[in-house]
């Protein structure tokens, strides 16, 4: 009899696993994706796990979907170490690190409700500089105002 405990989450034909996002996050990762779990893809979520390299982590894997590349950006903001990895036909094709960009744009909304980018009669997209990677600051362009992690779990109504 084996003393090692394992982890048994079955395989996924297509789709994605992210893996090695900081322990607590997994959710608003979901909350990012825009997944509740009534939109049809097969989901499994894994919380505080052992991980050699956090300490703690959390797992998600989605069977039938893949991420855009904005949806990766935004992946990034929150799990800034996790490592994505497309499965096709129960196999990895592809695996890699997220990576937080210089700049956001268009994907989350500005605090200041004065900025112009909230401006119905303004189509103006909004635009965040990363000033910090860790932790995580963001600037808008066009007013100044700083955003830190907080402020995006509460856009997506996590905090």
């Amino acid at each position: 009899m084996s003393s090692k405990r394992e982890l048994i989450i079955s395989k996924i034909r297509d789709g994605v696993v992210i893996d090695h996002i900081p322990a607590g996050r997994a959710l608003l990762v979901l909350r990012l994706l825009g997944i509740s779990g009534r939109e049809g893809f097969r989901v499994a979520l894994v919380m505080n796990v052992e991980s050699r390299k956090l300490g703690t982590k959390d797992i998600v894997k989605i069977e039938g979907r893949e991420l855009t590349k904005d949806e990766l950006n935004l992946v990034a903001l929150v799990a800034p170490t996790a490592t994505v990895n497309i499965i096709r036909d129960y196999e990895v094709v592809s695996k890699f690190k997220v990576a937080i960009p210089d700049v956001i744009e268009g994907l989350l909304k500005c605090k200041n409700p004065r900025c112009i980018t909230n401006q119905q009669r303004e189509p103006v997209r909004s635009r965040f500089h990363v000033v910090s990677r860790e932790p995580l600051k963001l600037v808008c362009e066009y007013c100044g105002t700083m955003h830190e992690l907080s402020d995006i779990e509460k856009y997506f109504g996590l905090a």
